[in-house]
């Protein structure tokens, strides 16, 4: 991969990855056109995912990244001159410079970082779903939960919400099947089971406000570098559906959120994709069309995606086909499935006649790799072996105390850390539970006419005992009993006099219980 430039540290246009012969140069202007880094497990990924993570922060692009391990919250301290870093920094030709990038963690479950939420409706019917695992007709069923809540104003923040939601749509199976399609009872009690799955993985507390306001991803440092935002996810991996579907949520607000933005200097944000296959396993056709749409059309929003995964395999073809600059690490080849792999893996890059790709691959030592960056036209470079530069900020893991005191001294900090209980389906469905109830009451019975009598008994007041009622009270008493019988009685005359007296008098009745019961109680 020839180079122009001279020295090999980072420019304004491009990020230094690494050398053997040949200088491997990201170049910034098409970062956003997304990659891909792959390799086994212990051949170097997470030092590559640094470097790059490192460069973009230096050219003032805010990264984000999730941790899997933990490895790469050693970004956030100044980088220690070990012997293999030195060596390999002396081979290079480098002085090895020590330096730590301004981090601010994140953590979905608020534990090692700040807490991350996300309201019910942002998530949306699709995305949930997939968290829980549901089929076509219990999809179904939820979209026209999403659908009643929006027309009825409902707002859906937490999962007390859409339980709510869900239990009314229940209730009311019946009237809204004639209108949205089926609503079946049994589905709707899965998906209740799923949920209540779902809040034991602890999604609880990812569900709700303040929400997650995306431009704090994007944040630049007053020396004018670009944040680093890790999301700290052990324990989120530990619900393998929850954290993919959790990064497909952020990538769909980004993609939906963001302007249109053109060609760039260099990208607005960098988002890395760990364990990137848990995106694509057994994912629904629905879902991957939205995958595919995203990445291929994000980028013109100014977003680099890179996928990071252990076999270039893991990725659909569709998807594959997006990412074009590409780094891979070592490959072993000790079963036909892997030996399928290294082929696979070879063959998505362009070819170098110097070298045997496929080969390679299983003979890469821990820190070296192929690369393959976009040129200045956009067409990939022909594959190279590289040794990665080393990280300039630490490798590894943080202390607790570490931790804590970036927390303490982050731009977002109060922002999240506090959760806050809106008004919404939940309290606005029991609301609707009193009023019923207290039309009961009001009017005998739950019909129209027992509301009718309610709503204006609310206007005129409580109940008074008769002998304690003024004058005044009394003749507004007999006034409304007698106008009401006799409009409402005169009205439906025409239908019929013995109809029209019986109905005449039960609204007239109705009314009075509810309005003058109310007013007299004064």
């Amino acid at each position: 991969m020839a180079s122009t430039k001279s020295g090999i540290e980072d420019t304004d246009e491009a990020i230094f990855i690494g050398k053997i012969t040949e200088i491997a140069w990201l170049r910034l202007a098409l970062a956003n056109r997304h990659g891909l880094v792959t390799g086994a497990t212990g051949t170097g990924k997470t030092v590559s995912l640094q470097v790059m993570a490192e460069g973009f922060a230096r050219a003032g692009v805010p990264v984000f990244a999730a941790d899997i391990k933990g490895d790469l919250s050693g970004i956030s301290q100044v980088g220690e001159a070990k012997d293999f870093i030195l060596q390999r920094a002396k081979a290079m030709g480098l002085a090895f410079q020590p330096d730590q990038f301004t981090t601010v963690f994140w953590d979905v479950f608020g534990e090692q970082g700040h807490p991350v939420r996300a309201t019910v409706s942002e998530m949306g019917p699709l995305l949930l779903s997939r968290m829980m695992d549901l089929n076509d007709v219990q999809e179904g069923v939820l979209n026209i939960a999403f659908r009643v809540a929006d027309e009825q104003g409902l707002l859906l923040l937490d999962m007390k919400d859409l339980r709510a939601m869900l239990s009314f749509i229940a209730e009311h199976a019946a009237e809204l099947t004639t209108q949205y399609g089926n609503v079946s009872k049994q589905s709707v009690g899965t998906i209740q089971r799923q949920l209540l799955v779902l809040e034991n993985q602890g999604a609880a507390q990812f569900f709700g406000e303040p929400a997650l306001a995306l431009k704090d991803f994007m944040r630049t440092d007053r020396d004018g570098r670009g944040n680093i935002n890790i999301l700290v996810a052990d324990r989120l991996m530990q619900s393998p559906q929850l954290y993919a579907s959790f990064l497909l949520w952020m990538l769909s607000e980004l993609y939906e959120q963001l302007p249109e933005a053109g060609d760039l200097a260099k990208p607005k944000l960098v988002f890395f994709f760990d364990e990137a296959h848990l995106l694509f396993n057994d994912a629904p056709k629905g879902l991957m069309d939205k995958v595919e749409q995203v990445v291929r059309l994000i980028r013109s929003k100014g977003v680099g995606v890179y996928f990071v995964t252990q076999n270039p395999i893991d990725v659909p073809d569709k998807v594959l086909a997006q990412l074009g600059n590409r780094v891979q690490h070592a490959l072993r080849a000790f079963t036909p499935r892997d030996q399928k792999a290294v082929a696979a893996a070879a063959e998505t890059f362009r070819p170098n006649p110097k070298l045997d790709t496929a080969q390679v691959i299983t003979e890469l030592g821990k820190g070296e790799a192929l690369v393959s960056f976009l040129e200045g036209n956009g067409t990939p470079a022909m594959v190279e072996r590289i040794m990665v530069r080393p990280p300039s900020a630490r490798i590894g893991s943080i202390t607790p105390d570490e931790r804590k005191a970036i927390i303490d001294a982050s731009p977002v900090k109060g922002k999240y850390d506090t959760a806050v209980d809106s008004e919404s389906a939940y309290e606005m469905l029991q609301q609707r539970v009193g009023g019923s109830a207290a039309a009961t009451e009001a009017g005998g019975d739950g019909s129209v006419l027992g509301q009718l009598g309610a709503i204006v008994g609310t206007i005129f007041g409580s109940n008074v005992p008769r002998g304690k009622r003024s004058t005044g009270q009394v003749i507004a008493r007999d006034v409304t009993r007698t106008v009401t019988n006799k409009v409402v009685g005169g009205v439906m005359a025409d239908l019929g006099k013995s109809l029209g007296g019986s109905l005449g008098g039960s609204v007239g009745r109705a009314i009075v219980r509810g309005a003058l019961g109310s007013l007299l109680r004064r």
